[in-house]
Parts: C-alpha cells; structure tokens; sequence
C-alpha cells in the first residue's frame, strides 16, 4: 500500500460507506423523561394501535414532544425534522413514518382519551420525580388561531371570538387552563376550552380534576381574582381545597383599600425576583395587615345564599404605589392636552355646536380613563353663540385615589395556624411560574399560533 503525502496524515482508499451527520441535542434527554414517565406506554394502553403498524400512537405522540422541546415546527415538516435529527436513532422512528397525514391519526385517536392520559401522565410525574402538588398555581390564557375551522365537532373545544392576550382580534381563539406546581413551576396538568370560555366558570372543574391528582394531600390553589367568585369559593370550601387570590373590585371597592393605615401594617421580609440584584435601598418593600370582607348574602329564585366571610390579607407594595402615581400622572397629562386641544378649536368647523363638543368629552374622558376626576361643563357664549367649555380635575376625587396606591388584598380560606399573613404574600407571589410556562408555551414551544383544521385535535 503507497504511503500518504508527508503531512496529510492517514488517507482513506477505495470507497467506504457515506458519512452522514445528523443533529442530536436534547433528543437523548427528553427520550430519557419519556421513558421514566412511560409516556409511549401510557397512550397505547389507552388507545391501541394494530400490531402490523410500523408506530404506534405513542411513539407518535413522544417524537412530537421532542419536536417542541427541540426544533419545533409545523405537522407538515415534522417528517423533514425527524431527518435532519436523529430521531430514527435515538426513538427508533423512521422520518416518513412521522408524515402529517400519520400524525393526524395519532392526535385524533388521544382526543377522546385526552383527560385520562394527562392524569395518568401526571401521577407518573408526581410519582417518579416527587413533584410537589400540595399548592398548585392556576391560569388560563387564549390561543389565536389561523386556519380553516368552519365546521367544528362537538366535545372538544371550540374556537370562538373572545378577547385575545395577543391583541388579535381578527382571529378567533381557543383557550387553555395550566396548573403547576410552585416548586420549579412543573406543569401536571391543562385543558383546552372554547374561545369564548369564561375563566370563572372553569375552576371548579379544573378544582376536581387537579383535587383527583393531589390524591390524600391536602391542596392548595393559587390563582388570579378569576379564580373566586361566590359559586367557586363555597365549592372550594365544600371540597376542603385552601385558596388564595386577589380580591376584585367588586369585593374590595377602592374606598375600603384607601381608609388602611399604613403604619397600622407589619413590614414583610420579601424582595421581588426582579429585585433581587438591587441594593437593599433600592428594592421594592412590603406591608401585610389582617382583615376580613364580607360577601352580602345572595338571594333570587326563591333561595337565600348565606353571606360570606372571608379572610383578607391586605399588602401594601411600594412598587404598586409607585406604579401607580405614574400611571395616573400619565393619564391626567394626556387628558389635559386632549382638553386644551379641544378649546382651541371651539367655534372650528369640528366644535362648532355644543354636542361636538360634549361628544368629543366623552370620547376624552373614556380613552383617558379621567371619568372619576374630570369635572366639565358645555355651555355656549351668549355673544358669539359659540360653545364654550369649563373644565377641572376634582381634587377631592384624586385624593381619594391616591389614598388607595399600593394596596390590594388577598383573600384565602387558610387559617392564620395554617399561615400567618406574610406567608399568604410568599405563596401568592409564586403565581408568577405559570406565567412563566405560558412564555415558553407562546415562545419558544412555538405553540401559538396555532394553525388548525380539525378542532379536535386541539390538546
């Protein structure tokens, strides 16, 4: 055999099989979680699959989990994905055994059979990685989608007009509810709703399920002020579930949060996540004060709903009060431009009759958001018959707002044994992991928008 070229080092001779490279990444790791969660395993016990099948569902299902948490893409190019990394090699899976038309069998056959799935998935998780499900954080949030949906099956959920967190009103939407835990932010558990779903008419459903999940734990939901109305806090008491939301302003009108006495209220050792790299001086600071609110009892139908008290913990927030001394600056700032601009064009082709100008007042007051503190008055000049505009900001109005800043309250069926008011704050403040499951879901998971032809693959 001749030897190589001096400096070339080994040469290969003859023709060898072609090198072929392929991405690898996190495939291993998440076949890894698959496994341990027996995901495969769990969606073909409950929906089998012909033994002469080159996949089954579940290796369907598992191939499209690692497509999110790797490249995600859309189901017509999961088969162009699954070449490019090597899914054949680590999952076992053929690229053209993943193409769309298989895919849509797959998702089809775990519709009907999707809460089983996701329990059985769940209890895995808690079971195997020891997730805390003893205080879980709720959420819903809206999906856009695009698409044809014309026809919809019923039993699955249905896309509607609503009000989008996307800001797209053109498109219709679906929503869906995420509960994790507070340790880590794991989700357990979700469900689709339909697009014009109220999020109040969800929790006492989604209580159940995720009260079914926790097993003999003892549960506690924490959630946003969607979370409690009267039917949800009577179902969550009857269930032994404990509680914690912030008050709406139904329950806690801004005269009840502006007659607290600050000094009356106990500082809180908390700093915000976002403050934690701050110097001492400069972080956000906390105050907690006990209370309690009463819900006037409900009657109609010919039933009486007793009243309700209820536990209160009232925080007051530096951050909050700052927030909103600003945002009401803003506000006047921009309502007293509109208003001057609007007196110097009385008697102008556009304000040349009161009831422009009285219409132009309206449009003011309700983008400006000033209908609390705006005192004003039409009228018209005797002399010129032109109108004539009086205007000012009731100060009394305003200092009944500013009396409110930085409050809000809390409200929880724990016990002060149970937790003293600090540690209501401390639990609360953790409903900031499903928000943040939320972002990966709309970032990086890729899973809105959503293109859809078939609402019941919606999952």
């Amino acid at each position: 055999m001749p030897r190589p070229p001096p400096g070339l080092g080994p040469v290969r001779y003859g023709y060898g099989p072609p090198s072929v490279e392929k991405l690898l990444g996190a495939l291993p790791v998440v076949a890894e979680f698959c496994r341990r969660l027996d995901l495969e395993g769990i969606v073909d016990r409950v929906c089998p699959i012909r033994e002469v099948a080159r996949v089954t569902h579940g290796q369907v299902i598992e191939a499209l989990v690692a497509n999110r948490l790797t490249s995600p893409r859309p189901l017509l190019r999961v088969t162009d994905w699954a070449g490019e990394w090597a899914v054949e090699e680590v999952f076992g899976i053929a690229p053209d055994a993943l193409n769309d038309d298989r895919i849509g069998r797959a998702l089809d056959a775990v519709a009907p059979q999707l809460d089983q799935i996701i329990g059985s998935v769940g209890a895995r998780a808690i079971a195997t990685f020891g997730v805390d499900v003893a205080r879980l954080h709720w959420d819903m949030t809206s999906i856009s989608l695009y698409g044809v949906y014309d026809e919809v099956e019923a039993g699955f959920a249905q896309p509607r007009w609503g009000r989008p967190k996307d800001r797209r009103p053109d498109l219709k939407q679906v929503q869906t509810g995420l509960a994790v835990s507070s340790d880590g932010g794991v989700p357990v558990w979700h469900r689709g709703y339909d697009g014009g779903a109220g999020e109040v008419a969800q929790v006492v459903g989604a209580m159940a399920a995720l009260k079914a999940l926790a097993g003999q734990r003892e549960l506690l939901l924490v959630g946003d002020s969607k979370l409690l109305s009267r039917g949800n806090i009577i179902a969550m008491h009857t269930a032994k579930v404990a509680f914690i939301a912030p008050a709406s302003k139904a329950y806690l009108p801004t005269e009840v949060l502006g007659g607290l006495d600050i000094e009356q209220a106990s500082p809180v050792d908390y700093a915000a996540s976002r403050d934690a790299a701050k110097p001492l001086t400069q972080r956000g600071t906390y105050r907690v004060l006990e209370g309690t609110i009463r819900l006037p009892a409900k009657r109609g139908r010919g039933q009486t709903e007793p009243e309700l008290q209820l536990r209160c913990v009232f925080v007051w927030s530096s951050a909050r009060a700052q927030a909103a001394v600003a945002s009401r600056a803003k506000k006047l700032s921009r309502a007293t431009d509109d208003l001057e601009r609007l007196e110097r064009g009385l008697g102008g082709r556009h304000y040349r009759r009161p009831d422009q100008v009285r219409q132009r007042l309206q449009v003011i007051t309700r983008s400006r958001k000033v209908t609390a503190y705006l005192r004003a008055e039409v009228g018209t000049d005797p002399a010129t018959g032109k109108p004539t505009l009086a205007w000012s900001f009731d100060q009394a109005a305003l200092d009944a707002d500013a009396a409110s800043d930085g409050w809000y309250g809390l409200l929880t069926n724990l016990g002060v044994d149970q937790a003293d008011a600090s540690e209501v704050l401390g639990r609360y403040k953790s409903q900031e992991v499903v928000e943040r499951r939320y972002g990966a879901f709309k970032g990086p998971l890729a899973v809105a928008p959503m293109f859809l032809k078939d609402n019941r693959r919606i999952s």
